[in-house]
């Protein structure tokens, strides 16, 4: 059922969200301090059994030098240089088994699906930990280290999709000029966040992303992710104004206002768990050009193997 705004009063929605005045500051610094180290990226090959795609097993140095597990698909017997299309993954998720996620490939893309650290244990196997420690925070990632925006676990999860995207660009197989991003959920979220960091990408697509417009989502879900936020806020009384502060350096209406990929946004009108307003909050704030589909009758799921297939024939179009 609805729980949200109406189809129609949802191109007209603003989000409340501001940003802070160091925002750009802010993250400048923390790709330099990452890019001190050394993005020391790998491919090395991997048998899977498949004939028709070849599979490279990545790892890359993302925030603070910490490697960052990825696999890396190829149409078999490519050469390169290939129009490439880097992932994230949704909550709870990592880059899933060799064998996984073939359609980008299979597609004639490159294929760099990237771990999101210390996930994997939710829906989909991750190899990557997060070696830094965090204050008390509710069970989850969307708390962890939220007492600053130096620790919050968002902070390194951004830097290493901008540092995936340019451990793509370093392999030969790469086209370093064709480089898309698609993401679902936390995945939507964290290629929103890559498209304003990096800047010139040739497309970007958006499935339901998470971590968008902050100020109203934690106010009308009960659904987790955005939840872990409101319980932590329940038990740490009075830190409301200081975690919505460290909240607006990651959120997804402050980076799509400085975002100029083209990009496909989706969002469901029944979707609890990044209500629509939430991702048109965002939507209506990106500064390139930009469509979205509204799934009128779908939840979280958004548009399944529609959206997908949807967004291959974009891809072909947008880096052929």
């Amino acid at each position: 059922m609805l729980t949200d705004l109406r189809a129609d009063e949802l191109p007209g929605y603003h989000s409340a969200q501001v940003d802070p005045p160091d925002f750009d500051e802010f993250w400048r610094l923390t790709l330099a301090e990452a890019r001190s180290y050394d993005l020391a990226a790998t491919a090395v090959a991997v048998e899977t059994g498949l004939t028709t795609i070849d599979v490279y097993d990545v790892t890359f140095a993302g925030y603070g030098g910490d490697p960052i597990r990825a696999w890396l698909r190829v149409p078999a017997g490519s050469a390169g240089p290939l129009p490439t299309v880097v992932e994230f993954m949704g909550y709870g998720g990592g880059r899933g088994l060799a064998e996984d996620r073939l359609l980008l490939a299979s597609s004639g893309f490159a294929h760099l699906a990237v771990d999101t650290r210390g996930q994997g244990s939710a829906w989909s196997v991750g190899e990557t930990p997060d070696p830094h420690g965090a204050g008390p925070h509710h069970p989850g990632f969307a708390t962890r280290g939220i007492e600053s925006r130096e620790t919050y676990y968002y902070r390194r999860v951004f830097t290493d999709a901008v540092r995936a995207i340019e451990a793509a660009r370093s392999f030969e197989l790469v086209d370093e000029t064709r480089v898309a991003v698609i993401g679902g959920s936390q995945g939507g979220g964290i290629s929103l966040a890559a498209t304003a960091l990096v800047g010139d990408l040739a497309a970007s697509v958006f499935f339901v992303p998470f971590l968008c417009d902050f100020p109203r989502a934690t106010l009308i879900t009960d659904s987790d992710p955005y939840k872990e936020i409101g319980r932590y806020l329940a038990i740490h009384r009075g830190k409301d104004e200081a975690v919505h502060r460290v909240l607006s350096y990651f959120d997804g209406v402050n980076f799509a206002k400085r975002a100029t990929t083209p990009a496909v946004f989706t969002a469901a009108l029944m979707d609890p768990i990044c209500p629509p307003s939430t991702v048109y909050g965002a939507y209506n704030n990106y500064a390139g050009d930009k469509s979205i589909s509204l799934w009128e009758y779908n939840g979280h799921e958004g548009g399944g193997l529609d959206d997908e297939i949807a967004a291959a024939v974009h891809f072909r179009k947008a880096l052929a």
